[in-house]
This record gives C-alpha cells, sequence and structure tokens, in this order.
C-alpha cells in the first residue's frame, strides 16, 4: 500500500505508530477483536499549553484549546456535535459544543493550580467528545501530557494526534482469530524531469532495435537479480515508463526473447511469475481495459443480474438453493447439472461471440505486441508438433492472466460495483474454468482433473476452434492503417487519460443552493485539460487548464449527503476562484479521480496548503463555520496522495524514481550476477569490443545512479536547512 493510505482511516493506531517509525513496511499478526467505539478515533487538536507564574506567585497550569479537525462522524447527519473535556488533578472543565462539524473552534482557555507538593504533578488529559441529547456522548479521543516534562518547557503548542482511551481492554481479545497484514508507507521525493533524463534515455537504448545486440542483458540483469516480492511493481513501473517513451512494444520483445532462450519445454512457457509474464499482464491492464469492459461488460452483467444457481459439480449441488422445478415438484440433482450445463454453454457461447468480434476493435499496440510474441514463439518452436504452441503463447495472457481473472473477480477490474455474492461467484468461477481450458487448449486434460466437466466438452472443443480463428485475426491486425484503431490506442496509451460520467456542480461567487445543484456530465481528463459537455461525443464542452487547479480534495459527507463528492478548486485569469464539485458513485471511483487528477496536476506551481472540506451556505462555512469566504481553509491538502496502482495516469518521473530506487537496491546483485556471467561464458579481460561496450554500459548505469543519489542527498540537506532555520524563527 502506498502514500495513499494516509487518506484513509484505520482503527489501530499501533499500526498508524509503527508504520510511521519504520517508514517503510510493517508485516505482522493482528488479534481480532470485537468493535470498541471508543478505539475508533481519527482527527487531530489544536492545543497550546503553558506553567504560568513564577517566584512567590502560585503556579497555574494553563491549557488553551484552539481547535480540531478531521473528527470522527458519530452522527446520522455525517457531522459531529464535539466539545472538550480537560482533567487535572481531580478537577475537571467542560468547553462548549460546536453542532455539526468535524472542524470545530472553540479558542477557549482552562486553567488549573499546580499542587506543588506532589513529587508527581500528573497528567493533564484532553478528551473530545461528541455530545447528544437523548443518549450518552460518544467518546472521539484523547491527548494525554505529562505536566513534570512541561515544566521545563514551560509551554508547549501544537497540532496532537488523537489516541484511543487505552485504559479499556476488549474482553474478546485474542478469541476471534488473527489477521496477517503488512502495511507499506511510500513517501517518494521526485526530482525534476532532468535528473532522470539520463536514466531515461539508457533504459530507452537498451531495447531500442539499432542495438546490435550489445545493450539486451542490461534488461536480462534487471530480470536476474528483481526478486519474486517486488517483480511484480518493478514489471509495472517498466512497462509505464517504455509506454511513455513510446517503447513498450520493444521492451516487451526483449523480455520474449529472453525467457523463450530459458524455455525448453513448450508447455512451461510464459506459465511462470517471471518478469516477463508480470510485465505483460501490467501492459495488458493499463493498455486494455476499454477494450476488456467492451468484451465482458454485457455477459457479466447478464449473470450478475441472472443470480441463477450454476452447479456441475455432484458434491457440491445443493437442492434447497435451486428451488422447485414445477408445481410442489423438487428438482434433482441431475436436473441442477442439466441446468446448469445448459446456462453456461450460454454463457461460454455469448463470451466467445463477444471474443470473435473483439478482433476489430481491440488495441492496435495490443494487437501489435500479440503479433510479434506470435512470431517470436513459431520461430523458437518450428517443428509441426508445436504447432499449437504460438496459439497457447498468446492465450496464457489473454485468457488465463486478463480474461479469466477478470470474470472471477469483477470489482478488481471496475467491471462492478461491488464483489458477487456466493451464488453469482461460484457461475463466475465455472464460466472462468471453461474460459481456462479453452486458453488451454487441452480438454482431455481438464476432463481428467475434473471430470465433472466433461458436459461442457462440446462447446469447449468449439470454443478452442473459435479461439484460434479470433488469435489468427488479431495478429494479423498489426498493421492495419485504421483510422479509428489509431485513435483509440492514442486514448487508451496517452500520458494521461480517464474520462465517465460523473454528477458535476460549478461554482463560482454563488452560494450554494438549498436544492441539488449536480448535473450529469461527460467528464474526461486529458493531458492539458479536463473537459466536461453533456454527452460522450458533444462538440460543445467546458474545460478546465490543469496548470490553473489548485487543489483536488474531498467534500465532507454532511454537505451533499454523499461520501463520494470531491471539489476541484482553480484560479481564473482574472484571480477569481472557482470550485467544481464531482459526485462520484462510488468511493473507488472517487479515489481514482483523486488520484487522476493529483497526479496530473503534480507539477502544478500556484497550489493551496489548506482548503475547506466543508461548503460555503448561508453566508459561512460549513466545517468551520467562518463567515469570511475568503478564509483560507481549515484543513490541509494532499497534493502528493495518489494510489500509485496500474490504473493510474501515465507520470513519467515518477515511474523513473522508483525505477532508479529499485535498481539501487539491487546495483551490487546486477554487477556480481554480470561477472559471474561472463565466467560462465569464459570470457577473459581482454575479450571483445562487444564486452567491453557492456562493461562500459554497466558503468554508466552505476554512475547514472550515483548522480541520482547525489541530488537527493542535496534536496535532503536543503529540506533540513529549511526546517533548521524555521526552528531558530520560532526559537527567537
Amino acid at each position: 500500500m502506498t502514500a495513499w493510505l494516509n487518506e484513509a482511516h484505520y482503527s489501530s493506531g499501533l499500526w498508524k505508530e509503527r508504520t510511521c517509525q519504520s517508514r517503510t513496511c510493517v508485516d505482522g499478526w493482528m488479534n481480532l477483536t470485537e468493535i470498541d467505539p471508543d478505539e475508533e478515533v481519527q482527527g487531530e487538536i489544536h492545543l497550546q499549553i503553558s506553567v504560568l507564574g513564577d517566584g512567590d506567585i502560585p503556579r497555574k497550569l494553563c491549557c488553551q484549546v484552539l481547535e480540531a479537525r478531521d473528527l470522527a462522524k458519530k452522527d446520522r447527519n455525517g457531522a459531529s456535535d464535539p466539545f472538550v473535556r480537560v482533567r487535572y488533578n481531580g478537577k475537571t472543565y467542560e468547553s462548549a459544543v460546536v453542532k455539526k462539524s468535524c472542524y470545530p473552534r472553540w479558542n477557549e482557555s482552562f486553567e488549573f493550580e499546580l499542587d506543588e507538593t506532589l513529587s508527581d504533578t500528573g497528567l493533564l488529559s484532553v478528551e473530545v467528545w461528541d455530545w447528544d441529547l437523548v443518549s450518552r456522548n460518544d467518546f472521539l479521543g484523547k491527548v494525554l501530557f505529562n505536566i513534570n516534562k512541561l515544566q521545563s518547557a514551560q509551554q508547549e503548542e501544537g497540532w496532537f494526534r488523537l489516541g484511543p482511551d487505552k485504559s479499556k481492554h476488549s474482553e474478546y481479545e485474542g478469541t476471534l482469530g488473527s489477521l496477517r497484514l503488512q502495511l507499506r508507507l511510500r513517501d517518494e521525493v521526485v526530482l525534476p524531469s532532468s535528473h532522470y533524463k539520463p536514466l531515461t534515455e539508457l533504459l530507452s537504448q537498451s531495447v531500442g532495435s539499432q542495438l546490435n545486440g550489445n545493450w539486451p542483458d542490461f534488461i536480462m540483469l534487471i530480470d536476474e537479480t528483481t526478486t519474486a516480492e517486488s517483480r511484480q511493481e518493478v514489471a509495472n513501473n517498466l512497462v509505464k515508463l517504455f509506454l511513455g517513451q513510446g517503447l513498450v512494444k520493444e521492451f516487451l520483445d526483449v523480455l520474449f526473447k529472453l525467457e523463450l532462450e530459458k524455455t525448453t519445454e513448450p508447455n512451461t512457457l510464459f506459465r511462470s511469475n517471471s518478469l516477463a509474464s508480470k510485465s505483460m499482464e501490467s501492459f495488458l491492464k493499463v493498455a486494455g481495459m476499454q477494450y476488456l469492459h467492451r468484451l465482458l461488460g454485457a455477459i457479466i452483467n447478464r449473470i450478475f443480474e441472472e443470480k441463477k444457481y450454476v452447479e456441475l459439480d455432484p458434491s457440491k449441488v445443493e437442492l434447497k438453493e435451486a428451488g422447485c422445478a414445477g408445481l410442489h415438484r423438487q428438482q434433482t440433482e441431475s436436473d441442477i447439472i442439466q441446468q446448469s450445463s445448459s446456462l453456461l454453454q450460454s454463457y461460454l457461447s455469448e463470451l466467445l461471440t463477444s471474443i470473435l468480434q473483439s478482433a476489430s476493435y481491440c488495441p492496435l499496440l495490443i494487437c501489435q505486441v500479440f503479433h510479434q510474441l506470435y512470431l517470436r514463439v513459431q520461430e523458437r518452436f518450428p517443428d509441426p508438433e508445436y504447432r499449437k504452441v504460438k496459439f497457447i503463447a498468446v492465450t496464457s495472457f489473454l485468457c488465463l492472466r486478463f480474461i479469466s481473472p477478470a470474470i472471477m473477480s469483477p470489482k478488481l477490474f471496475h467491471l462492478r460495483e461491488k464483489h458477487a455474492d456466493a451464488r453469482t461467484s461460484r457461475t463466475l468461477l465455472l464460466l472462468a474454468k471453461a474460459v481456462q481450458t479453452i486458453g488451454n487448449m487441452d480438454t482431455l486434460a481438464c476432463c481428467s482433473k475434473e471430470p465433472w466437466m466433461v458436459c461442457l466438452q462440446p462447446a469447449i472443443q468449439q470454443g478452442i476452434t473459435q479461439l484460434k480463428d479470433f488469435i489468427t485475426k488479431l495478429v494479423s491486425c498489426h498493421e492495419s492503417e485504421d483510422l479509428e484503431l489509431q485513435t483509440r490506442m492514442s486514448l487508451q496509451c496517452g500520458t494521461m487519460e480517464k474520462e465517465g460520467f460523473l454528477f458535476l456542480h460549478r461554482t463560482k461567487d454563488k452560494c450554494m443552493p438549498m436544492t441539488s445543484p449536480f448535473k450529469k456530465y461527460y467528464v474526461t481528463l486529458s493531458k492539458d485539460t479536463l473537459s466536461y459537455s453533456r454527452t460522450q461525443h458533444s462538440k460543445k464542452s467546458s474545460s478546465i487548464s490543469l496548470p490553473k487547479i489548485r487543489a483536488v480534495e474531498k467534500v465532507e459527507e454532511k454537505c451533499f449527503g454523499s461520501a463520494n463528492v470531491m471539489q476541484i478548486i482553480s484560479s481564473e485569469d482574472s484571480g477569481l476562484q472557482e470550485t467544481l464539485y464531482l459526485d462520484c458513485k462510488s468511493v473507488n471511483e472517487l479515489n481514482h479521480w483523486l488520484s487522476a487528477l493529483r497526479k496530473a496536476c503534480s507539477h502544478n506551481t500556484n497550489t493551496m496548503s489548506c482548503y475547506h472540506p466543508g461548503i460555503y451556505k448561508a453566508d459561512r462555512w460549513s466545517c468551520c463555520h467562518q463567515k469570511e469566504k475568503s478564509d483560507s481553509g481549515c484543513d490541509k491538502t494532499r497534493h502528493g496522495v495518489t494510489l500509485q496502482e496500474w490504473y493510474d495516469p501515465l507520470d513519467p518521473d515518477l515511474e523513473a524514481q522508483l525505477i532508479y530506487q529499485h535498481l539501487r537496491s539491487v546495483q551490487q546483485a546486477m554487477r556480481d550476477k554480470y561477472y559471474m556471467l561472463r565466467e560462465q561464458q569464459g570470457v577473459k579481460e581482454a575479450d571483445s569490443v562487444r564486452d567491453k561496450k557492456k562493461v562500459d554500459g554497466l558503468s554508466k548505469l552505476f554512475s547514472i545512479l550515483q548522480d541520482l543519489h547525489d541530488a537527493h542527498a542535496a534536496v535532503e540537506e536543503e529540506e533540513r536547512s529549511k526546517n533548521k532555520n524555521v526552528f531558530l524563527e520560532l526559537q527567537t
């Protein structure tokens, strides 16, 4: 999990602390317990605590409660009614209640007399509660201060994270099982583009067609030194970088050749989780998602809507699930299996028809990659007995690593908003098994492992023939000059692209209307603009230039009655500020748009440091109740928080930074591997000019990595110097 986790809220404060302290990765087992509302806390409180008085005057402890932010929402209206309870030495004070706000401001002070007779002056407790008229108040979090430490500093001020009430322990702890979690907090410093240019050029040269065999060893070294744990991430970063450079086809071709050189048994080709397999998998996800949605959308929706009971395995048939066949007649096991077989054949027939038709709209770049894979395998295994291996090579990616996983888990591929229920999930699994069998092009092997699949054998055999015809058409599309295909390819593999229907509201100086202001628009994020129009192909549209965007943030749920609203704050040439509100269908869609827009605006200079998570309505901000509309904001912005997943838009600098971090970590392993391979091949020190070029290339890589390391060190030193100056100013 990456830096966007900072925006999520976790029930365990321990995990927050451990992740922030380690700065890398936390891996461990957590006991599952009953949910305790008093431990579900979040947010921060702004306090100023000081010790007053000197000499003969009795000293006093002063606690000034200023404000709080991002408090938990405990009430049905999507907010809370927070107040503060301050305790010290047996005395308790309470602040006023701020109604309907998760960003309250109090500006109240409370004083306590310090008991000098005590050797330990005790703890100051600051608790935040949600006030309720009828039921008991809800706990929102607390902060504890050691007064002994405070007396030496005299004053302490800042934002303090609210924690749970640790005095309470669940009686069920450890009795509900355990869950293993691995959390990783990534906070990358991305340098200006010029710093990554040498690395990007070197990587581009390593896959170029003009290299005469000197450089592909560089990709081979990356392949050989990348561990299984990091292979998927490295593959994803490399694919995105080469997509941005227009060289992804050449990069994948180098990996195909390396994989084929290592493969002696055709049946194991591309079946391992090698860099080639992972890179091809990432490529299909990045470049082919629109294609996949068009291919599978109708059949997946049909299965979800019909909710039919489908089961072929006699040991798993449940008669009560199937219901009655007719008036008062219970269905038998054979009835259910026969009915299930007919349904699955219907689903499979519809899917295969869709696959056959998809050759005309499959993105050109995917066609070209499959074409070169097809040819490479044909060259490697030319014998007639291996004539179907070239087809299996294509289906091993298209069916086994792309279509089948999407059928089994449609939510993960954004084909559905929610996961399937148990009945629908079983139907999807059986359909995916049939597709995998067709992709393997071996009906006998499947039926020997799962004999109850034999009823689908005629449909599967027909599917194998149809799939071969499809692949033949697919790999022959690589030289097509069809303009529509070219356009679709550029849309899917452009440097930044996201689109879809959203509900949208635009406001300048207007106050928010009482009724719902949202209207449906087709929103498109391109490389330079965010545009929106009433229909997808409308000639009339409005747009916002990306460099003018100052913040992209979430909106409080209580503002519009939806938890999936975001705001885009931009400035016009006249200096006026404009806010665009987007209402997404789900939290997943909200996170994807937030991530895509933040990444697209990552190099903007005129960004805001704080914003209002509420709306301006009835002459005040709903979040903090400030009356000035031009008030700067009550919460900090999150410009760098992105998902960093395969469905994000391309960010060449970020991909180069992530690849640099990986190469830096395996630098010594690459050097050792290279010299080990030279020894195995019997290469002497004074050998060929070609080998000298490889050594020079490796030295050049290490020199580039050192330059990037030095640049990062300079940035860190500059940051430390800034912080030191700020600290000195505060002391002054």
